[in-house]
């Protein structure tokens, strides 16, 4: 086995297969609405228009709404909550049915049929080093 053999606090290692200097910066515990993987910084889920944190299905829910996404009701897969656009469009948003289950891929998802209305973010930089990047960029 190569890699790199973490301890944490209470004596415990881990073995990191891939280390990157954020997989040993996990100061804080994961917390509901946050994108992570193993060596990942974790990311949120912004709703641009009123620059908030997407944290519950509630929350998602009711902008995916606004935005004219309609909950899919009739989904053989029990483990996920699925959004379409309309019947007859082919557009649709997959999501697992526990939100602290939420993956980079998701918030992208949602970011990728909804472009000028989310955003995934650090949850660490301020909202104005964002709004730097994008004029520098």
């Amino acid at each position: 086995m190569s890699g790199v053999w973490v301890f944490d606090k209470k004596g415990v290692a881990r073995l990191i297969t891939n280390p990157t200097r954020e997989s040993f910066e996990q100061k804080e515990p994961r917390q509901p609405g946050t994108a992570t993987a193993p060596g990942a910084r974790p990311r949120v889920l912004v709703y641009l228009p009123s620059n908030q944190v997407i944290r519950s299905y509630a929350e998602l829910e009711q902008r995916l709404t606004e935005l004219g996404w309609t909950r899919y009701r009739d989904s053989d897969r029990s483990d996920l909550i699925q959004f379409h656009r309309s019947d007859t469009s082919s557009h649709l948003i997959s999501l697992p049915k526990n939100f602290s289950n939420f993956k980079h891929f998701h918030f992208y998802d949602i970011v990728v049929k909804n472009r000028s209305f989310f955003q995934v973010r650090d949850p660490t930089m301020q909202y104005q080093d964002y709004c730097d990047n994008d004029i520098s960029s």
